[in-house]
């Protein structure tokens, strides 16, 4: 991996520490990926591996992100 290479990768992990993909629980985009890494192929899976979308709008601001990094991220 070069330089270039790098630096992008470290950009996005630190992107992804601080995005927040659910808001009712703080869960950030990293935490996400590490579920879907982990093993996690639903957003059921997702949700008990991370507590996204246990908050108080039960996952209707963040499900379908999660479904979209799933998808991606499979």
């Amino acid at each position: 991996m070069d330089e270039q290479a790098k630096q992008e990768a470290l950009r996005q992990a630190v992107l992804d520490k601080h995005t927040k993909v659910c808001i009712c629980r703080v869960v950030s985009k990293a935490a996400i990926k590490k579920a879907i890494a982990d093993g996690a192929k639903s957003f059921e899976d997702v949700k008990k591996a991370t507590g996204a979308g246990t908050g108080s709008c039960k996952g209707m601001r963040c499900k379908h992100t999660i479904e979209e990094l799933l998808k991606e991220y499979k």
